[in-house]
């Protein structure tokens, strides 16, 4: 009996005993429903808590991902000398907002801007398929249940609603304004997103869990990445060359917007004279790279290298 108890135990999505009105259990084991998981004692209880601070974090990040590869795809594709890539941006993150104002809507509480949630305790938390117990070694108890009610769902909802809110809306756009690009490289923004949001969601569903507990150092890393790749391409090798287009300031700005995003979800401010002035790292990484670019310049290296220096 411990034996199968502690079986029973792995799977955060399994009850042993739903509690009666007179407060006995009827003793058998089964998959808590939608929007519950088991306590201590291996019975089901309502999610009634507010996500945590580090919880909306994570929604923020998955969230982000379909808006910075709309605004990628569509600088990818508008050209320079398009004056429609403006308004697509402007779309494409309306079509992210209202997505995310449905997507809690539609959730738990219906109609409120707010969502109940389980505590998200251990990595298995997210994976309960992998953990079916066998009690009696001959009956196998399925496990599968959202033990993060609703963190695993509610981003792929979302994913859909933004499907469906660009299908509606970013066609009809493209076509009226999109007047300097050829017919075959209007929509090619939107052919991507065909092919990004199933890879999103097959990223979701299959390392949701991952992502949890890694999105904070994946922020960090891709945002210095994309920041001296950007910054290098565009030969911005000095102040002056960064302040010269307004383009250049927003991409800036929007790293640093990142590069905080990612310290905050790491420190999670627990405790905020310990961790707000680690915000003061974020122009960093820029002022690094404006510094020291000089002393990287290729035509100097090979210069000095042909000199014999």
């Amino acid at each position: 009996m411990a034996v199968a108890i502690q079986m029973i135990a792995t799977c955060p999505g399994i009850y042993c005993g739903k509690t009666l009105l007179n407060g006995s259990s009827d003793g058998e084991c089964g998959v808590c429903p939608r929007g519950e998981r088991t306590n201590e004692e291996k019975f089901c209880t309502k999610c009634t808590e507010s996500p945590e601070l580090y919880d909306w974090l994570y929604l923020g990040f998955m969230a982000m991902l379909p808006l910075v590869l709309h605004w990628f795809f569509i600088e990818w594709y508008s050209g320079k000398k398009s004056s429609s890539a403006l308004f697509q941006h402007i779309t494409a993150l309306l079509e992210c907002s209202a997505a995310a104002i449905v997507t809690l809507l539609v959730n738990d509480p219906v109609g409120l801007l707010s969502i109940r949630s389980c505590r998200v305790k251990m990595l298995s938390d997210w994976y309960t398929m992998l953990y079916n117990p066998s009690p009696d070694y001959v009956t196998t108890l399925h496990c599968t249940q959202e033990a993060v009610f609703p963190l695993y769902t509610i981003v792929l909802i979302y994913y859909a609603f933004c499907l469906v809110f660009m299908m509606l809306l970013r066609p009809l756009l493209v076509k009226k304004i999109a007047c300097g690009l050829g017919k075959s490289d209007r929509f090619k923004s939107i052919y991507a997103a065909l092919y990004f949001f199933p890879i999103l969601t097959v990223l979701q569903a299959v390392g949701g869990g991952l992502l949890y507990y890694a999105f904070p150092y994946i922020i960090l890393v891709l945002s210095l990445i994309t920041l001296a790749v950007y910054m290098s391409a565009s030969e911005i090798q000095s102040f002056k060359n960064l302040i010269a287009k307004k383009k250049r300031l927003v991409v800036l700005f929007s790293h640093w917007l990142l590069h905080a995003y990612g310290i905050i979800s790491i420190s999670r401010l627990d405790k905020l004279e310990q961790d707000l002035p680690l915000l003061a790292l974020v122009p960093g990484p820029a002022l690094f790279y404006l510094l020291t670019a000089k002393f990287t310049e290729p035509n100097r290296i090979l210069s000095e290298g042909g000199n014999g220096h």
